[in-house]
Formats: C-alpha cells, structure tokens, sequence
C-alpha cells in the first residue's frame, strides 16, 4: 500500500498493484528523459494543465522505478493500466506534488 507522507501514489499495471515514488534517482532519470527541459518546465505544464502524453509516460516511468519498478517506457506502453490515462495522468500529477512539497503541518 502506497505510503503517501512518502511521497507515494499507488498504480496498477496488469492487475498487480505497484507503489511509484519520485526518489533523487529517478528524478535524475526522468531529467535525463526531459533532454535539454528542466524539472521546473515539466512542473508547470501539469500545473497549467498544459502535459501531454510523452510527459505522463516519463514520470510514470520514473515514479514506478523509483518503487522499484525495473522496466521501461517500452513496458509501460505494453501493460494495462487499471482506470487508463487518465489514471496514469492522476498518478503523474500526484507524484510531481509529492515530490515537491514544502514540508510542514498541513503537508
């Protein structure tokens, strides 16, 4: 089960239940997929509702390796994802909040 005080968002792929996290390794991961944008341009498109597609699959991948997840964008568009894009947009979207939170009481 998905701890979210750790910044985790459960997903399931093929009916099994994985837990995603956006760990410093796979935030460097998912820059190293960004090319030459930045954490904070990726940030703001899902905060403007301005994502597409390529930017979910990214952070799905990154989120899923993060939990320890060891396939591929190539894995990820072949499996089924329980509640479909839009679920995987959600988990996207809940990562990136989680993972660049300010700590405090209401976090």
């Amino acid at each position: 089960m998905a701890n979210p005080w750790a910044g985790e968002v459960q997903l399931t792929l093929d009916g099994v239940a994985h837990d995603c996290r956006l760990t410093l390794g796979a935030l460097a991961e998912l820059e190293a997929a960004l090319a030459d944008e930045s954490l904070l341009a990726l940030v703001e498109r899902f905060e403007t509702g301005r994502f597409g597609t390529r930017d979910i699959l990214a952070v799905v991948v990154a989120g899923l390796r993060g939990g320890g997840w060891r396939g591929g964008a190539a894995d990820l568009l072949a499996a089924e994802i329980a509640g479909g894009p839009m679920e995987a947009a959600r988990v996207a979207a809940q990562l990136l909040a989680r993972a660049f939170r300010l700590p405090g009481p209401e976090a």
